[in-house]
């Protein structure tokens, strides 16, 4: 299975066929307009997918080849932003989106946080974590319980690791490969975007990558990351 995720910086109805050449199973969407109400194009190639989102120019979807199902899981959100849980096949799969509320210090990292808290029961071996995370451990508030680096050692003691650290040997907050170019500069690249997966699901042989930004810099101020199994 191949799984990708991407912030598309809107206006994916004119971005959607760049994802051809990935060659996604499962590919997440952040900053995404509702199919239903946009093109007929970006209509048809949708499918099965589902979408979620406070206004139907900007949400989240969850889009998957011919072939696979995706239904909706209604988790309760309990006012955290934002998530999408879905169901495809025997995989459970949050989709990601977290932002920024006040109190500034439930933002991003802090959303996720919460939500974590209210459904991490949920989750299992054969579940996936992905999207746009809008955190790094480079901006941890030390004294806050829900750092970027607190999220991470959470997960980890449930099992779930970042794909792209394992993959590349790269700690948190080291990263060399960005997914973020802030206003799309290259000189200010940041690392924001994670698919995580439980340890003890991988195969043998997997792998996980970066976009190149000479390749997405002019569709998105974000990279793909993509996984495959």
């Amino acid at each position: 299975m191949r799984i990708v995720t991407w912030n598309c910086n809107g206006a994916f109805r004119r971005k959607f066929e760049a994802l051809a050449a990935l060659d996604a199973d499962v590919a997440v969407i952040q900053e995404c307009e509702d199919p239903a109400l946009s093109s007929a194009a970006y209509r048809d190639w949708a499918g099965a997918h589902v979408w979620a989102g406070s206004a139907p120019g900007k949400g989240i979807g969850v889009f998957v080849k011919p072939g696979l199902r995706v239904r909706a899981l209604g988790w309760e959100d309990h006012g955290f932003q934002q998530f999408l849980p879905v169901r495809i096949g025997r995989m459970t799969l949050l989709a990601v989106w977290t932002k920024q509320v006040r109190p500034a210090t439930t933002s991003y990292i802090g959303q996720f946080w919460h939500y974590w808290q209210h459904h991490a029961a949920r989750f299992n071996r054969g579940s996936i974590l992905c999207g746009d995370f809008n955190s790094n451990s480079i901006w941890d508030k030390p004294r806050r319980a829900w750092n970027h680096s607190e999220c991470v050692a959470v997960l980890a003691r449930a099992g779930f690791r970042s794909l792209y650290h394992a993959a590349c040997g790269e700690a948190q907050g080291s990263e060399t490969r960005p997914t973020f170019y802030l206003h799309r500069n290259v000189e200010k690249p940041y690392h924001l975007d994670y698919i995580f997966a439980h340890r003890r699901a991988l195969p043998a042989e997997w792998r996980c990558e970066v976009g190149d930004p000479g390749e997405w810099l002019a569709l998105s101020d974000h990279m793909p990351v993509i996984a495959e199994f």
